[in-house]
C-alpha cells in the first residue's frame, strides 16, 4: 500500500515538472517572433509576447486574419495556442493560429525534441504544417 501512495505522489509531482519543461518563451523563427507557453487551467496555452514588427509598433493589429471581425485584435498578447494537454514530451490541443498568414488550424501538436527544440504542427483536415521553435534565452 505504501508503494502505491509513493508511486501516486511521484506521478503527481512529475506532471507539473514535465509542463515546466515546455513552459516559457520560445522563438518562432520568423519575424523575430516569440511566444510564451504558459499554464491555462489544466492545459497549456501560448501567446505572442514579441516580434520585430511589434517592437516597431506595439499596437499592431491582427490585420491578416481571414475573419474580418477579428482584425482589430492586438497582436501583442494574442493567444495562438490553446488547450494543449498531454506530456511529458508530446501535447495535443487546439486551435492553433498563425498571425503571419491569418489562418488557423483546428488541432495542433507540440513535441519537445531531444535537442531541446519544440516541434509545432497545425493541421486542417489532412494537411499539416510544421514549424520548429527554439527556447528563447
Amino acid at each position: 500500500m505504501r508503494w502505491l501512495v509513493a508511486a501516486s505522489a511521484a506521478l503527481l509531482a512529475a506532471a507539473p515538472a514535465a509542463a515546466a519543461e515546455i513552459t516559457g518563451v520560445w522563438a518562432t523563427g520568423s519575424e523575430g517572433g516569440r511566444v510564451e507557453i504558459y499554464r491555462c487551467g489544466q492545459a497549456l496555452c501560448g501567446k505572442i509576447v514579441d516580434a520585430v514588427r511589434l517592437r516597431a509598433n506595439p499596437d499592431l493589429r491582427d490585420v491578416r486574419n481571414s475573419d474580418s471581425s477579428l482584425r482589430q485584435r492586438r497582436l501583442k498578447g494574442l493567444v495562438v495556442l490553446n488547450g494543449f494537454t498531454g506530456g511529458p514530451r508530446e501535447w495535443q490541443g487546439g486551435p492553433v493560429y498563425d498571425p503571419e498568414t491569418g489562418s488557423g488550424a483546428g488541432r495542433g501538436y507540440l513535441k519537445l525534441l531531444p535537442n531541446g527544440k519544440l516541434e509545432l504542427k497545425g493541421c486542417v483536415a489532412f494537411f499539416c504544417r510544421t514549424k520548429i521553435w527554439t527556447r528563447a534565452r
